[in-house]
């Protein structure tokens, strides 16, 4: 990102995802995740912790955006409570003030940057839940970027709080998928959602769980990161 945009833009860091063929889904997960299979990813970026606090109320303050209603406010927590139209509308100003197109990664640049390279593994880290001594927030999401990021340098991801995508959700959409650059169905009631909560009592979420809700519902456990094309 620019480093003469406004504050978030200077400090709000992205990680260079490479184009590459992922094998997505998984075959002993939810139905919705079935079957495996080999998509292309063109190149991308996508942001390397979820959207904070005080990103996100750089944004309210120049637009008059509202707030979200929520008791987690330290500014290194990642802003929940937040829609999809919310999280689009942060997108859109991020957009304005950085001359790029900042959007919400599509539901297989998750995955793909979530997996960091490596095929068939469970989790980001492998295929084994960590230690429960390793699990520390129950009360509230951590504030972001305190455990080791992956290997693509993405931190928080498949923990910490649900994060939206650009995806209207389909449970069987995986059968109709295009093997480039899927962008999901073209129309729904319900959009995408990928990674863990610390609302849950297991705080991970697989690389391939799938989750979604109504775009309008605002959760304590529902946040998001930002993607961009790679430059030009």
């Amino acid at each position: 990102m620019s480093s003469n945009a406004e504050g978030s833009v200077r400090v709000l860091k992205t990680a260079c995802i490479p184009g590459q063929f992922f094998l997505m889904g998984s075959d002993d997960g939810l139905l919705d995740e079935r079957s495996v299979h080999r998509v292309w990813i063109d190149a991308f970026e996508i942001g390397v912790t979820q959207v904070t606090n005080a990103e996100y109320a750089s944004f309210a303050n120049a637009t008059d955006h509202p707030l979200p209603s929520t008791p987690f406010i330290d500014p290194e927590q990642p802003v929940v409570a937040v829609s999809w139209f919310d999280a689009v509308e942060y997108c859109d100003w991020l957009s304005g003030i950085s001359g790029r197109r900042v959007r919400l990664p599509y539901e297989a640049e998750w995955e793909c940057a979530a997996r960091g390279g490596a095929e068939g593994m469970r989790y980001p880290w492998g295929n084994e839940l960590p230690p429960q001594d390793h699990v520390r927030f129950a009360n509230g999401p951590e504030p972001v970027g305190r455990r080791a990021p992956n290997a693509y340098g993405l931190y928080d991801v498949c923990e910490n709080v649900h994060e939206w995508c650009s995806d209207w959700y389909a449970p069987d959409f995986y059968a109709v998928s295009p093997g480039r650059n899927p962008h999901g169905p073209e129309s729904g009631k319900r959009r995408v959602s990928r990674g863990g909560s610390w609302r849950h009592r297991v705080k991970f979420s697989r690389c391939a769980a799938r989750s979604s809700i109504p775009p309008e519902f605002q959760y304590a456990d529902y946040g998001f990161r930002i993607a961009c094309e790679m430059k030009t």
